[in-house]
């Protein structure tokens, strides 16, 4: 009976897969490069760990200064037609119905002078409704009660207002002392408008939002007393929303502006701080292709293992293709040895990347305890640790950069290898 005809090898079979782990395992004097193996398997370990670690640190900041920015500041602006129209009221219930809005506020906002202690200094003096003080998340958060209770509810004869803790440390102010603030447009009368006027407020309550910027240039004020102040009794300047998602505000644009009606203009936080936001894009992008790059350079060591290894095993090339082994099956085994590096440091970076994203706050905590300094001013940055957030996109392009970068520099030494003519090698070896 005739002999069946053995069924040739696919590709990336037992025997090529084994003898490409083999070939990383051999000690130098049979001709391995475990030493280079073991440099480049480290060097796209730390490249990819280093990228997953500041990506996700610089999206935590960014996470945390927007939302302290945009808990000041609102996701959406109203105005308009609908800020003078007769049914302003049923517009503000029916804005605050569209699905994910989360609050509706009506705003006065104005520019003016303080005067106290002998100090005087410019601020925006921002009316806003008692129940709306709830909406500016880290502005509520740090007020005493007695300043919530106080707010807008006849305390200090009805004029108290909300100063920044900032604003007060600059000018030596402590909660209960007066302040002159000046406005350069007084109330409307029978003989028109007063021009500036000047009014004794007291303080209230000191808030603390987290940025110094906004504590030393804003003063909350009752809407009806700033209302009253500015000359502008019974009007509203803006209508500020707050939204569930910020990142998606351009989805509620066309439904909020449906809500407000005719001849209303809705407008958006990525318009108002479009400068700030710009740039938050355009470092991100500049910081991920920088580090890119350096994983791409830590991939490039594989070329220089593999080009090695190509040389050392000549005459196990030249034995193979002698007997029957075809060119992309030498390909084959030693692009599965260089790639294995990288794909291996790849995933161990990614691992301890996320380990260390994930606790990095008990880390920095231990480094401060080990060299008795403070690594992270909570002070100064109103946070108790580094903020570190990962995202999984970044996670996913860092992983696909890296092992694309490793079998980038595995195929081309690889294809070298294929050139290799048998006979020749045989001869001069």
């Amino acid at each position: 009976m005739a002999a069946k005809p053995s069924k040739p090898a696919g590709a990336f079979s037992s025997w090529e897969v084994g003898l490409a782990l083999r070939y990383l395992r051999a000690k130098r004097k049979e001709g391995g490069v475990a030493l280079i193996a073991i440099i480049s398997f480290f060097g796209i370990m730390l490249a990819v760990m280093a990228l997953i670690v500041v990506l996700s640190i610089m999206s935590g900041f960014r996470s945390e200064l927007l939302g302290r920015m945009l808990s000041f500041n609102g996701h959406m602006y109203v105005q308009g037609a609908v800020l003078t129209s007769p049914d302003r009221d049923a517009a503000l219930t029916r804005i605050k119905a569209v699905p994910g809005v989360v609050s509706v506020s009506p705003l006065v906002e104005a520019q003016a002078l303080i005067r106290a202690g002998g100090q005087t200094t410019g601020a925006v003096v921002r009316g806003l409704r008692p129940q709306d003080l709830g909406t500016m998340q880290y502005v509520s958060s740090s007020l005493s009660d007695e300043a919530k209770a106080s707010f807008g509810r006849g305390f200090y004869g009805g004029n108290n207002v909300l100063v920044g803790q900032a604003l007060m440390d600059q000018m030596g102010l402590r909660v209960g002392d007066p302040i002159s603030i000046y406005s350069p447009t007084g109330a409307d009368s029978a003989f028109g408008n007063l021009g500036g006027q000047e009014k004794t407020y007291f303080i209230g309550g000191a808030y603390s939002s987290g940025t110094a910027d906004y504590d030393r240039a804003f003063i909350f004020m009752p809407l009806e007393q700033a209302q009253l102040f500015f000359g502008k009794e019974g009007l509203w300047d803006v209508i500020e929303l707050k939204v569930d998602e910020p990142d998606r505000v351009q989805d509620y644009l066309a439904p909020v502006r449906d809500a407000a009606g005719a001849g209303s203009l809705v407008t958006d936080w990525t318009q108002r701080l479009a400068a700030f936001w710009g740039a938050l894009k355009v470092e991100r992008v500049a910081m991920s292709i920088i580090l890119g790059m350096v994983v791409a350079i830590a991939a490039l060591n594989i070329i220089s293992g593999i080009v090695m290894l190509v040389k050392n095993k000549t005459r196990d090339i030249a034995i193979l293709r002698t007997i029957g082994a075809s060119p992309s099956s030498i390909l084959r085994v030693f692009f599965m040895a260089g790639a294995s590096i990288g794909v291996a440091g790849t995933i161990v970076g990614l691992i301890l990347g996320l380990l260390f994203c994930l606790n990095i706050g008990a880390i920095q905590h231990f480094l401060e305890f080990v060299f008795q300094t403070q690594l992270f001013n909570a002070d100064v940055y109103m946070l108790d640790a580094i903020p570190a957030k990962v995202d999984p996109m970044d996670v996913v392009w860092i992983t696909l950069w890296a092992v694309f970068m490793s079998c980038v520099a595995s195929i081309i030494p690889s294809w070298l290898a294929t050139r290799i003519d048998p006979v020749e090698a045989l001869r001069y070896e």
